[in-house]
């Protein structure tokens, strides 16, 4: 009678699931490229076949062709754009995490201060920016506050759910086994909370673009959004396509910065798992 203990613990996975695996990972790494591609080639031919003039829609070749020609203007605003978004998400991920945190901490604060985020977050950021122009000029401040105030919502809010998705049953296990309340939140609570707070970052640096371009088209002199407004008022539309595709790059490579991030504080969580690695039977 064969031993249990010879037994293989696990069994390799078979030729037919391991190519299942390679396909997927080749599909995960390739498949957006591709997928734009196929779109800007339709965009591509589209324009062509129906002969659409470039000052109402270009094509994806015309836009390119405007970033090489224009490219040292747009790199001077885009230098200009970038550093209001990131300072606006930075300073409200700072505020909104350290809120969420004194929330948690001290639960009757909620009653008193969500109402008032709650209606800071219904009045649209168009309707206060001119008042940021009127009280605080035409730098970089109000373009600042403009993206601090557009992202700093779903901060906290994401913050406050995911410091409470720890059970109960675990910290009073942990504090029964000599842990302190401070050792108890670091240790179990904010690693509980990773996933969450990351989520909400990363809806917030794409909503902190936007907010920056919002200021520049209130008021400003420089910046993608001043460039989309005089491109538009003069007809220059492989211009305004120009300055929206740096745009969506500056979004696109801020969200990836943030999922670095997460790949790196929380490999643990279920989210980062790939397809098809769980065991088999």
């Amino acid at each position: 009678m064969t031993s249990i203990a010879k037994q293989p613990l696990a069994h390799p996975l078979p030729a037919s699931a391991a190519r299942r695996r390679g396909r997927w990972a080749l599909l995960r790494r390739f498949g957006p490229f591709v997928i734009t591609l196929a779109l800007l080639g339709l965009w591509e031919l589209m324009v062509w076949a129906l002969g659409i003039k470039s000052y109402v829609l270009p094509a994806p070749s015309r836009i390119a062709e405007e970033l090489v020609t224009r490219w040292p203007l747009l790199w001077q605003h885009t230098g200009i754009t970038f550093y209001e978004t990131v300072l606006g998400f930075f300073l409200a991920a700072v505020i909104g995490i350290g809120l969420a945190l004194v929330i948690v901490i001290w639960p009757p604060l909620e009653r008193g201060i969500m109402p008032l985020l709650i209606f800071s977050q219904t009045i649209p950021k168009i309707a206060i920016a001119p008042l940021f122009i009127i009280w605080f000029g035409f730098g970089t401040l109000p373009k600042v506050l403009v993206a601090f105030l557009i992202c700093f919502f779903p901060i906290v809010v994401d913050s406050v759910v995911g410091l409470r998705s720890v059970p109960p049953e675990m910290l009073h296990l942990v504090r029964s086994m000599g842990a302190s309340a401070w050792q108890a939140f670091v240790k179990i609570r904010v690693p509980a909370a990773l996933p969450s707070i990351l989520a909400g970052l990363k809806v917030a640096v794409t909503l902190a673009v936007v907010g920056a371009v919002v200021g520049e088209w209130v008021g400003a002199d420089r910046g993608l959004g001043f460039i989309l407004l005089q491109a538009s008022s003069s007809l220059q539309t492989p211009l305004s396509f120009a300055a929206i595709a740096i745009l969506t790059i500056i979004g696109v490579v801020l969200y990836y910065l943030l999922e670095l991030l997460e790949h790196l504080l929380i490999p643990w969580h279920v989210s980062k798992r790939q397809p098809g690695a769980g065991p088999t039977l």
